[in-house]
């Protein structure tokens, strides 16, 4: 799937992330942002940790998206972060890449990144299940 099939196939199936942009798509990768918005923000001007959370988790799907098709019922197995540094109350990227992709797990990494910043705030590693075909 291109980058503009992806970002449309998600508006439609899990409408959570619509405020989530896919930017890219490549063989195994994603780059996806969070467009900043106040209601991220914690205590502290800090985007929350749950926000970071749906971003790496989004990124992985985008990924599998890319790569496999509009799969609607692969789901995650598996979702770990790890917080690094504070993000200021700007954008955030996610780049992801795909580390294992079987016949019925995709297992993939997301650096976090605050727009503007070279030093990564989160790293996160997920496993997707992928329904039988």
């Amino acid at each position: 799937m291109t980058t503009e099939e992806v970002q449309s196939f998600l508006d439609k199936v899990f409408e959570q992330a619509m405020h989530i942009r896919i930017e890219a798509i490549g063989p195994g990768t994603s780059r996806c942002r969070l467009p900043f918005d106040a209601r991220h923000l914690r205590p502290g001007g800090t985007v929350s940790g749950p926000s970071m959370f749906q971003l790496a988790d989004c990124a992985l799907y985008a990924m599998i998206l890319g790569t496999l098709g509009p799969v609607a019922l692969a789901v995650t197995t598996n979702l770990n972060i790890n917080f690094l540094r504070k993000p200021g109350p700007r954008d955030l990227f996610g780049e992801c890449r795909s580390l294992k992709f079987g016949s019925r797990l995709v297992v993939g990494e997301v650096a976090l990144y605050s727009d503007g910043d070279p030093e990564m705030v989160a790293h996160a590693t997920g496993t997707y299940s992928i329904p039988p075909r």
